[in-house]
């Protein structure tokens, strides 16, 4: 077989494939056992008509067809591997020569990945925020915790905002009620605006046993988006009433004794999630840092599946949330052709960083062992929610394990950046990378004479205890923390480090 490589821009090739007419013998031979399954001929059983047979009242032409049809993957993948190429998305092929009993050749333009270098990236340096907690993120976290803590009473009074009421809902379009837009016995948060529009407004004012009708606007359901009569009912006004921050409160939501040891726990926990926060933002700084100084061509077609993928995840988070793409341009306040170059703008960034961090891992010849697929598999399994050995058994019917193997390495080949970069915080601080997440992760550091390798296990135990106590005081806590801004920026910034 000879392969010739004609190299049409920077990013997709043609190849030529001229291949002897023998070594479509064994193509040939399974052409005329799937047809002789296939033709009813008198005298012959299926399966056992000849060959003359089927090339007379078949066709010859029609074989053919079909052992080149069998033989094009395979020999494409030949060509790919002897080319030295590293091909992207599904080719066009064309037959163009065949020649009973004498050549075969084809061709097949498919778009690659660039050829490029990976330049040094010894002395880069990035910036992220301070690791700062502030006063008023740790009182805002412990008043989510008091929230959680928080109890009704009954007020013999109107509903005012802040308080909980209990409601019936009707809804009517042209007198007819909708029946799945109504409900009884709803308690609503009076003031949370989380509900159908002008409902905050209805129940305010209102006693048990009272009601109002209103106009709104359906936000779900058949009639979603239509405008309804809607009358609430008010059931009953419940208080909220928040516990005292005192040591007392402090026992009842941790296993703590002392509101100030509360306090001290939870600002550790604060300043856990923006010292991950910090990791994460080195990472994605460190990679664009080094994209930086790459300049390689993109394929269109690559980057154009890419914008699709994530416009296609957009409409299905959407369509979950119940809002439409006007509706998420609005509350974004952004125009629809700014989100487009936003999105595209996005997407090649990620396409370029996927193609840097593949040569990264190339130039340095990193690999993946199985106990890194396993890792990851496991750590996926947690956050979907499903058994390790159910996702496994997905990925590996459905193909994906190449996939796998890649985002791995390409993680891999990012930390190797983050190794070699100096990060600082604003305030001028360098930071130990390393440091930071083997104390995330509950380790420390080796230490002489075989000792602190107890404590690490300890902290490691703890840390295993602390996640299987769901509904423990302490574990009431974390969720308050979560809840916190750092956490929610912690959030957002691990969002954007998975794009590229």
């Amino acid at each position: 077989m000879k392969t010739d490589v004609e190299e049409l821009t920077p990013t997709r090739v043609k190849l030529t494939v001229e291949v002897p007419f023998d070594e479509l013998k064994p193509n040939l031979d399974k052409a005329y056992k799937e047809i002789s399954q296939q033709v009813r001929i008198k005298g012959f059983r299926p399966g056992k008509v000849p060959a003359p047979l089927i090339d007379k009242y078949v066709g010859r032409g029609a074989v053919l067809q079909e052992a080149v049809n069998d033989a094009l993957p395979e020999l494409y993948g030949r060509a790919v591997e002897e080319s030295e190429i590293f091909v992207l998305g599904q080719p066009d092929v064309e037959v163009t020569e065949l020649e009973d009993g004498t050549q075969f050749a084809f061709t097949a333009e498919v778009d690659i990945r660039p050829k490029f270098e990976v330049p040094d990236y010894d002395g880069l340096e990035v910036v992220v925020e301070d690791a700062e907690v502030t006063d008023e993120q740790v009182e805002e976290t412990i008043g989510n915790l008091r929230e959680r803590f928080a109890s009704l009473t009954g007020a013999e009074r109107a509903a005012e905002e802040g308080d909980f009421a209990t409601i019936d809902l009707v809804a009517r379009i042209d007198g007819e009620e909708i029946e799945d837009a109504s409900t009884s016995g709803y308690s609503y948060e009076v003031g949370s605006n989380s509900a159908i529009e002008g409902l905050d407004e209805a129940i305010t004012g209102l006693a048990a046993g009272e009601d109002k009708t209103f106009t709104g606007t359906l936000v779900g359901g058949e009639h979603a988006g239509e405008e309804a009569e809607i009358t609430v009912t008010v059931q009953s006004v419940k208080v909220k009433n928040l516990p005292d921050l005192d040591d007392e409160f402090a026992q009842l939501a941790s296993e703590f004794d002392t509101i100030e040891e509360l306090r001290a726990d939870v600002r550790d926990r604060l300043g856990r999630q923006v010292r991950l926060q910090q990791l994460s933002e080195a990472r994605d700084k460190a990679l664009e840092a080094l994209l930086e100084k790459v300049d390689i061509p993109l394929p269109e077609k690559v980057v154009e599946e890419e914008i699709g993928r994530r416009n296609q995840q957009l409409e299905q988070q959407l369509q979950m949330a119940g809002m439409s793409k006007d509706d998420y341009l609005e509350e974004e306040e952004k125009t629809a052709e700014e989100f487009d170059t936003e999105v595209a703008d996005a997407a090649r960034l990620a396409v370029k960083g996927g193609f840097v961090l593949d040569q990264l891992a190339v130039q340095e010849e990193l690999g993946v062992e199985n106990e890194e697929l396993s890792e990851y598999v496991v750590t996926q399994a947690m956050q979907m929610g499903v058994q390790p050995q159910q996702l496994a058994e997905y990925l590996t019917q459905n193909n994906q394990l190449p996939a796998i193997v890649s985002e791995v390495l390409r993680s891999k080949a990012l930390n190797l950046v983050v190794e070699h970069v100096t990060v600082k915080d604003e305030s001028g601080n360098e930071i130990d990378v390393d440091a930071v997440q083997r104390e995330l992760n509950g380790e420390t550091a080796p230490a002489e004479d075989g000792e602190g390798g107890e404590d690490a296990s300890a902290d490691a135990g703890e840390g295993a205890a602390e996640a299987a106590k769901d509904e423990t005081p302490e574990a009431t806590a974390e969720a308050a923390a979560e809840e916190s801004p750092a956490a929610e920026a912690a959030d957002e910034q691990d969002g954007k480090s998975k794009d590229a």
